[in-house]
């Protein structure tokens, strides 16, 4: 992913959004697949809340007729994946840039869901007995952070209360031909900690806030644990990522590129608007080495696996769905308005445990996953803690600004919760 993409976005997932029929024009491609399915095929659960009352069946016209890509969605196409036990629907739209269908089966840019993976392997490596949660990052990495920062755990670089400035803060920002021109660049780990924390042409930042008394979405302090993981183990984050998750669960068509800019076929084609209002294809991209390609039935066995414990123990699990509290016992605060708004639309509580953001829904359902952002790409990965429901999607996107939730993503979430939505079941905890 490329450090200078800020990958802070969230379904705006308000009332009224449950309210909105759901239209549109366009074509597209949609497909229903009844069983199991693959991710479904194993029979460990994970600790937590009992399923709700059935969900009614997925509607498979809604959920395509989210994905016909309008005027101002700020997108060129999208595909996605929604499941229920059972029954797993995948579907695409065209590509309004090139006319063609895109697969519904496309590799895509995954952006920041890679921290779910990151923060799998470093609670595998806790349970291991080879690092500890608690103790500071500086105790493994000395001299990597300055002097002016406090102690910070390898907790709160996972829950991002670690108050550290967030990957090249200060730099001047790029214009989208800028962002076009240097998309091939790949920085190391130590090169992006280094530019951002000791920069020779720029003020030098220091700490947002002491660490654990806020909350605060920060991509530096990935890039620190993926160092931290490399250092531990011996080996590189592609290598452990690798052996601990890909291999184990048969993720074919996941990976980790590194610096190859190459996509593998069939891909969904990212874009990025030019100065003079072209589309320019972003697919091929630089980033660093948390890189991350996969497509949605691999996310969606990722997300599977994880949830029903086949990835950590119980203990390591379950700090993934823990949200950050202060010495009252009280959930830490979000420090601004960019994330984790209370109803209100004001900043709420922290709502990211390590590597999982929860996302709670008007009608009681409470989500768990990630979103992730690169060049030409929007995505989310979540379910529901028992995997009632799960959803996976992807949008091509033709903005830079990757702040702003995207109008496909809220309808593909209505069309698939809008059927329980006077259900009301109980949120979980």
């Amino acid at each position: 992913m490329n450090p200078l993409v800020r990958r802070i976005a969230v379904l705006s997932l308000v009332g009224a959004a449950l309210a909105t029929a759901v239209t549109g024009t366009g074509t597209g491609m949609g497909t229903r697949v009844g069983g199991s399915g693959a991710a479904l095929a194993a029979t460990t659960t994970t600790p937590g809340p009992a399923p709700a009352s059935p969900r009614p069946p997925l509607d498979p016209a809604a959920l395509q007729a989210a994905l016909r890509v309008r005027p101002d969605d700020h997108a060129a196409g999208a595909i996605a994946l929604v499941a229920e036990p059972g029954q797993v629907w995948r579907g695409s739209s065209g590509d309004t840039v090139t006319g063609k269908r895109i697969p519904d089966n496309s590799h895509f840019h995954i952006g920041s869901i890679s921290k779910t993976f990151e923060s799998t392997v470093v609670l595998q490596l806790a349970a291991e007995g080879r690092l500890d949660l608690n103790r500071p990052i500086q105790h493994y990495l000395p001299g990597l952070l300055p002097d002016t920062f406090q102690p910070i755990t390898v907790r709160q670089l996972l829950n991002f209360t670690s108050g550290l400035p967030d990957v090249l803060e200060g730099a001047p920002p790029q214009s989208t031909d800028e962002q076009i021109a240097h998309r091939y660049d790949y920085q190391t780990f130590d090169q992006i900690i280094q530019e951002t924390l000791r920069s020779a042409d720029r003020p030098r930042p220091g700490p947002r806030f002491a660490p654990g008394t806020k909350q605060e979405y920060n991509s530096l302090g990935f890039r620190i644990a993926g160092k931290l993981i490399e250092r531990i183990t011996g080996h590189s984050f592609k290598n452990e990522v690798t052996a601990r998750i890909l291999r184990p669960l048969r993720l074919d068509r996941t990976s980790v590129p590194q610096d190859d800019p190459r996509m593998p076929r069939p891909y969904l084609h990212g874009y990025l608007i030019n100065s003079a209002g072209s589309p320019v294809d972003v697919s091929e991209q630089g980033g660093d080495p948390s890189n991350m390609i996969s497509t949605p039935a691999d996310l969606d066995r990722f997300i599977t696996a994880l949830f029903q414990g086949r990835l950590l123990p119980t203990a390591q699990l379950e700090e993934m769905f823990t949200l950050p509290r202060d010495e009252d016992d009280k959930v830490v605060p979000y420090a601004d308005a960019s994330n984790c708004l209370s109803p209100d639309g004001r900043p709420g509580p922290a709502c990211f445990g390590l590597g999982l953001m929860s996302v709670p829904l008007p009608d009681g359902t409470v989500l768990w996953g990630k979103t992730g952002h690169d060049y030409g790409y929007a995505n989310g990965m979540f379910a529901t803690r028992d995997l009632s429901l799960r959803g996976v999607y992807s949008i091509s996107t033709t903005s830079s600004d990757n702040g702003r939730p995207n109008p496909i993503s809220d309808r593909l979430l209505l069309a698939a919760v809008a059927p329980t939505s006077k259900k009301r079941p109980q949120a979980e905890s």
